[in-house]
């Protein structure tokens, strides 16, 4: 079976699988909602909308600023291009833009959604909807390249890392014997996958006299895994040929918030597997956001142990028992507040002051042979493996300034393995937005 077909397969497969592409100049306007009885619970299924008795007029106002049609204010975001979520009046609305077709060829009706879910702030009297813009807005129409050669087993290209090593000096690359033990899809899909590829890279926000003033006093370097010789990184996952860096990524986030709110009485293992199987709010292992799964999906259903459902690497039903035991997290938001509003200071201050932070950024496949060093992408493609560029989500930890040099880096917590990178990490260029790095970070306030 070749790639194509497997893509193809996974789309009908996948409840969630969203080739949507819709920018914010498309999402930002006025919207009608028409919205079911607010009478379910967190089981609901939205496949069919059923009578709607609430219908609501939503201004969504930039940047962020939503209000309704009695002058109610609230907030907005953009999931990406994926969708969005609004939160207003006391309920919270989330649904996927509307598209027709598929990975290959896909074209998105962005003044409409798919069905959404809709639910109180106390995560309870649920309903559905649907809703479509005011104003027409001109289908978006994709082209996606189908990955050639997928089923071959991917190679280290020697030349490349010749080339990284020779042109600049910090950082390193080397060939790792692992990664020939991976087809090019994998490797493809240990990259992000496509449900998390990146069309068009975003940019950090700029940053106020004020939150410069607030950067001004933090410290030159920190590093969560040495805070008072206390270290509050959960051990290095290994995601494997399955697209789920923004489960490990969610799940590292959510441990290391559980051992520092609880002071490390609580050192939690959570479990990739039921992100990945569990909710309809990612593609599974075709990719997926650290928003929508730390955040909305910790606090609409909770997340439970590795024990609970260990991880396979691989697409699979859903095994967790509905009596496991949760834990959920009572806030999340993009790093600024919204998506679009994140940068180097932001990040840093939240950092500090309340935790790691979970960020997604553009891997090239220079990347793959890191081994050492600040990051930075050379400019140089690997000349063997026809990789696209994809989306690949993280965790920060910390950050620094290499003294030899004075250039400034973040500490990044990576779901490849302890032998790969620094001991499982990697460290990559501060303050520039080196790869969109700095441009789609997520917190969250979990419940110890």
């Amino acid at each position: 079976m070749n790639v194509a077909i497997i893509l193809l397969a996974c789309v009908g497969l996948c409840v969630a699988d969203t080739p949507g592409n819709c920018m914010y100049e498309d999402i930002k306007g006025t919207w009608k909602f028409y919205e079911t009885e607010r009478n379910g619970d967190n089981s609901i299924s939205c496949d069919e909308l059923g009578e709607t008795v609430h219908e609501n007029i939503f201004s969504l106002e930039f940047p962020n600023v939503v209000i309704d049609e009695q002058g109610n204010h609230g907030t907005w975001t953009m999931i990406y291009n994926q969708g969005f979520e609004i939160n207003i009046n006391q309920r919270s609305y989330f649904a996927y833009s509307y598209y027709e077709g598929d990975w290959g060829s896909s074209t998105s009706y962005c003044n409409r959604t798919f069905n959404g879910w809709s639910r109180d702030v106390t995560v309870r009297n649920w309903s559905c909807f649907k809703t479509e813009k005011l104003t027409q807005v001109t289908p978006r129409v994709t082209k996606r390249p189908v990955l050639p050669h997928g089923n071959q087993m991917y190679k280290n290209d020697e030349n490349l890392i010749k080339k990284i090593n020779a042109a600049q000096t910090s950082w390193t690359a080397k060939a790792y014997p692992q990664h020939e033990n991976y087809t090019i899809r994998e490797m493809y899909l240990r990259s992000g996958g496509l449900a998390s590829a990146m069309t068009k890279l975003p940019s950090a926000a700029p940053v106020s006299p004020h939150l410069k003033a607030t950067v001004a006093s933090l410290p030159d370097s920190f590093d969560w895994r040495n805070v008072g010789g206390v270290d509050y990184i959960s051990p290095i996952g290994d995601q494997a040929s399955c697209g789920s860096c923004y489960a490990f990524a969610s799940a590292a986030n959510l441990e290391a918030k559980l051992r520092i709110t609880s002071k490390m009485e609580r050192q939690d293992i959570f479990s990739p597997q039921d992100m990945v199987s569990c909710t309809y709010l990612d593609q599974g292992c075709f990719g997926g956001f650290d928003y929508l799964v730390a955040g909305r999906y910790a606090m609409e259903q909770g997340v439970v142990s590795e024990s609970e459902n260990p991880y396979l690497g691989k697409d699979a039903p859903c095994t967790t028992s509905k009596t496991a035991k949760r834990t959920y997290v009572s806030n999340y938001k993009h790093v600024g507040g919204y998506y679009g509003a994140c940068n180097e200071a932001t990040m840093m201050e939240a950092i500090v002051h309340r935790g790691p932070v979970s960020v997604s950024f553009q891997v090239y496949s220079d990347f793959h042979p890191y081994s050492g060093g600040i990051y930075h992408h050379t400019g140089f493609v690997n000349e063997f493996n026809p990789f696209e560029e994809t989306n690949h989500v993280v965790l920060v930890v910390g950050y620094g300034v290499e003294e030899s040099t004075g250039e400034k880096y973040w500490i990044v917590k990576n779901s490849w393995g302890e032998w790969w990178g620094e001991e499982g990490y990697f460290r990559i260029r501060r303050g520039t937005d080196e790869c969109a790095i700095e441009s789609m970070a997520v917190e969250i306030d979990i419940i110890p």
